[in-house]
């Protein structure tokens, strides 16, 4: 049920992104629109209703975390560290006018986002054409967090300076500058590294499914799947004896039950 919600969402947020960025100068991360004309101070209303209903979802999702409320998985730490980079880049950019670079790294994520979870449900209903769509997943996977991702981290050591202004006034609100571009940076390439970390569970899972012909989660929280072979197979062999064990059958006479060592009075 997590992940059919989960696809609910992003294939509405997905092309709505593609939406608010085609009215923007970022249209099909046109990395030079991200700083030419800076600082970008006023928005449209919908970009503006865009940035920040995907700035709750995100604060949502981090407040499930923090309060537990999902089993962790075996990436929890990696989880953590996603949803930190994604809420500082989420609010350092609103704050600070870089939010064409907010809309293309949303965008990115959020269209991959909607083919992971929904080749995960395609595979809890054991679809016959998980097969080829995961292979699609990867693909958009590859395409939209690495090679566009890596595009924009490319602008900030090709196009930051050089496009627009460079420089620190707080009261132009001109923030392009020398530390704004380390900020940027560490943040984004923190978040290209634990997307290459996932991409490394995901080419694992595609290449049991090729071998296997099985396709799991290697990131399931079932906690039996880190227990040896054997013991997995000695508690299930164990329960029945244990229920025999505990369990004593009622047997009544005329209603009234008969107690094991003895005869109604």
């Amino acid at each position: 049920m997590e992940q059919l919600y989960t696809a609910l969402y992003f294939v509405v947020l997905g092309p709505a992104g593609v939406y608010v960025m085609s009215r923007t100068p970022v249209w099909y991360f046109n990395t030079r629109g991200m700083y030419d004309g800076f600082p970008h101070r006023t928005h449209e209303a919908i970009v503006k209703f865009y940035y920040l209903f995907q700035a709750a979802y995100w604060a949502q999702q981090a407040i499930v975390l923090v309060l537990g409320m999902e089993k962790p998985r075996k990436d929890f730490k990696e989880l953590v560290g996603h949803h930190i980079v994604s809420l500082a880049l989420i609010g350092l950019s609103y704050r600070f006018h870089f939010t064409y670079m907010g809309i293309a790294v949303y965008t990115t994520h959020d269209i991959s986002d909607f083919f992971l979870a929904s080749s995960k449900v395609l595979n809890y209903i054991d679809h016959p054409i998980v097969g080829p769509y995961f292979f699609l997943f990867m693909c958009v996977w590859i395409y939209l967090r690495h090679v566009v991702n890596l595009r924009i981290i490319w602008s900030l050591f090709t196009e930051f300076r050089s496009v627009g202004p460079f420089e620190l006034d707080w009261e132009l609100e001109q923030y392009k500058c020398l530390l704004s571009q380390s900020i940027a940076t560490v943040l984004l390439s923190s978040l290209q590294a634990l997307n290459l970390f996932w991409l490394f569970y995901i080419v694992r899972i595609a290449y049991r499914f090729v071998i296997h012909s099985k396709a799991e989660d290697d990131r399931s929280e079932d906690e039996d799947e880190d227990e040896p072979e054997p013991d997995r197979k000695s508690k299930r062999q164990d329960r029945p004896m244990a229920l025999a064990k505990d369990h004593v059958p009622t047997l009544e006479v005329n209603g009234m039950a008969i107690p094991p060592n003895g005869l109604p009075g």
